[in-house]
């Protein structure tokens, strides 16, 4: 028979709204408001004791929670909330109940069963200007990108100083002055000469001694240009490198840009594991690699650190203050276990770190090279302003520990590993902040909050509108001319609809406003496969065909012609896509997967119906 489908087709239609169905299902499920919980290091545990912290703080306030757990690695917890305006008052009790050393983050929970994630699938994701999300406001410590630069300067000069053989004492002072005394105007001249030589960014001049001091005095500053240079490299490279965590974290269209002088915005759309994101773009993890310093070095050139595993015999070891290299040289880093079974990182350096390492290992064969591990974290307390209204104080420092200490056998190259981690979490953690990318200067949370969808929720109601409207207007026009065969191109419709949401939940698309835009252009250009269908069919039974010949007729030799409108609309969506960025990929995406799921249900869909209903028997006269 010419209107007839083999069973496998048939099947296979079937499988495929099945499918569909089942991967879109999760978005019937609303999540909770919540609050997340972790340990500011991937090695802390969330127990049964800090939930039961936290659900007394939150009783204790009268704020409304439910279903307060610890996941069953015991990295991090989660408190259910009944209302999403409780989410700040609640994330501030709990991060006073806990103390320092947790990251307290906003999240939205999600209410899929268990069974249905078990299978893989999930709501589909919202972009930030339809569900809201997290925002993030971060600042960048400029000053102390601008202090470590002088210390290198400073360690650089007395280093220079010394070859050149002129006696003197050199120290960087407050307020960012390199400062050198001497006991003769000789060796000050000296000095000055070389400083303004070595380091044109420096301006150095001379100074009075103070009254009664017989000695010869110089200070060195930072030019505005080169300070400026420095503040700026500093927050383009902390840009850079919360854009790579970002995307080591797997968010779906973030946003990450610089605002004024200091400050980075990110704002990450539906992420589920705010508190891992927070304590992954706070990380300062950097590292350092200097050597041990000599028993009979100066003072001035060498710094105590203790160990940051305190089950070495060794509590603290001397280390050199000049750098050989820091984490900005890492070109790749990956977690694995060494010959023992411990944890360790494995290190490529880039060709100028590869090459430094290389030159300073080799004439140091036998003393003990140190990795130093530096973390911004900081200490809370609390403060009663004029008003009387308790406030927050984060007092930001650096702690700096040492990691490793090894004995430097070989000359190192491009290729090493770290050894001494405690745990494998903590590994994988190094790896990955340092593959991200260093930052140049620490950064603090100014702000976080949610964004939420105070927009969003009207941008939601009216986009589902457009499309509910847009949708009732084709199927009332279908209805209308073609009648029966407008049912049947009405129910395809439907489950167009239903596949193209499976099919964004199932790849982790993002939905966003244009989004939506892109499904109202694809609920039209769905019926329009049909309408050429339909047409054909009637220009067929014009022409004296029977309805059998006209319906194998109309699909056949409209195929063509859809197929070729379809592909050069598909080719553009993949241009926009490519070279377009935000809301314009979000229109491109929904857009793409919405030609494929009309094709499927315009010509497949809508063929098989009309088999079922006309392939089996005998018709006089079609209802089109």
């Amino acid at each position: 028979m010419l209107n007839k489908y083999p069973l496998w087709k048939n099947l296979l239609i079937v499988a495929v709204l099945g499918i569909g169905l089942l991967y879109a299902s999760p978005n019937l499920y609303r999540p909770d408001p919540a609050v997340q919980i972790s340990g500011e290091s991937s090695g802390t545990q969330i127990s049964a004791r800090e939930i039961d912290k936290i659900t007394a703080a939150l009783t204790a306030a009268d704020i409304d929670h439910f279903g307060a757990e610890a996941d069953t690695s015991g990295k991090s917890g989660l408190v259910r909330l009944r209302h999403a305006d409780d989410q700040l008052h609640a994330q501030k009790l709990i991060q006073r109940a806990l103390g320092d050393g947790y990251v307290v983050a906003l999240n939205m929970a999600s209410n899929t069963p268990d069974w249905l994630s078990g299978l893989g699938a999930g709501a589909m994701k919202l972009g930030l200007d339809l569900s809201g999300g997290v925002h993030f406001l971060l600042e960048v410590d400029t000053d102390a990108a601008i202090a470590t630069r002088l210390e290198h300067y400073s360690t650089g000069i007395k280093k220079k100083l010394r070859e050149e053989r002129i006696r003197g004492f050199v120290r960087l002072g407050e307020q960012g002055i390199i400062r050198g005394k001497f006991s003769s105007e000789e060796n000050r001249d000296k000095a000055l000469s070389v400083i303004r030589k070595e380091y044109t960014e420096l301006t150095a001049q001379r100074v009075s001694a103070p009254e009664g001091e017989e000695a010869f005095y110089l200070e060195a500053l930072l030019s505005e240009t080169k300070r400026k240079e420095i503040e700026d490299y500093a927050v383009g490279q902390n840009l850079t490198t919360l854009r790579n965590r970002v995307n080591e974290l797997g968010v779906s269209e973030p946003l990450v840009q610089r605002q004024g002088r200091n400050r980075i915005v990110v704002e990450l759309p539906g992420i589920q594991d705010t508190a891992e994101a927070k304590r992954i773009l706070g990380k300062t993890a950097n590292l350092e690699f200097r050597l041990e310093a000599r028993y009979d070095a100066e003072p001035s050139d060498r710094e105590q650190f203790n160990f940051r595993n305190p089950g070495r015999g060794e509590p603290n070891a001397w280390l050199e203050r000049e750098v050989v290299i820091t984490g900005e040289r890492v070109a790749n880093a990956q977690a694995s276990f060494d010959e023992n079974g411990m944890p360790q990182v494995s290190i490529t350096l880039d060709s100028e770190g590869g090459a430094l390492m290389h030159r300073v290992t080799r004439h140091n064969i036998n003393r003990r090279l140190g990795v130093l591990f530096i973390e911004r974290k900081s200490r809370t307390r609390y403060e009663t302003n004029a008003a009387g209204e308790e406030q927050v104080v984060r007092v930001p420092y650096d702690e700096k520990k040492i990691i490793s200490l090894a004995t430097i056998r070989d000359a190192l190259g491009v290729q090493f590993r770290i050894t001494g981690l405690d745990a494998p979490g903590e590994a994988t953690e190094l790896a990955l902040l340092l593959r991200a990318g260093a930052l140049a200067a620490p950064i603090d949370f100014v702000e976080e909050r949610t964004v939420g969808p105070s927009l969003g929720a009207e941008n939601i109601s009216k986009g589902l509108l457009s499309v509910q409207i847009g949708l009732a207007a084709v199927a009332l026009f279908m209805l209308v001319y073609y009648r029966v065969f407008g049912i049947i191109a009405v129910v395809a419709l439907a489950f167009n609809i239903v596949l193209l949401v499976g099919a964004m939940s199932l790849l982790g698309a993002t939905l966003t406003l244009p989004g939506i835009a892109g499904i109202v252009l694809t609920v039209g250009m769905a019926v329009d496969a049909n309408v050429l269908i339909f047409s054909r069919i009637r220009e067929e039974i014009a022409e004296g065909a029977s309805p059998q010949h006209a319906i194998n007729a109309g699909y056949g030799r409209a195929f063509v012609t859809i197929m070729d409108a379809n592909i050069t609309t598909l080719l553009v969506a993949v241009i926009l896509y490519a070279v377009g960025t935000g809301p314009v990929r979000g229109f491109a995406v929904t857009l793409s997967l919405g030609i494929v799921t009309s094709m499927f249900t315009a010509i497949m869909g809508t063929r098989a119906i009309v088999n079922l209903i006309y392939g089996r028997r005998r018709v006089s006269k079609l209802a089109i």
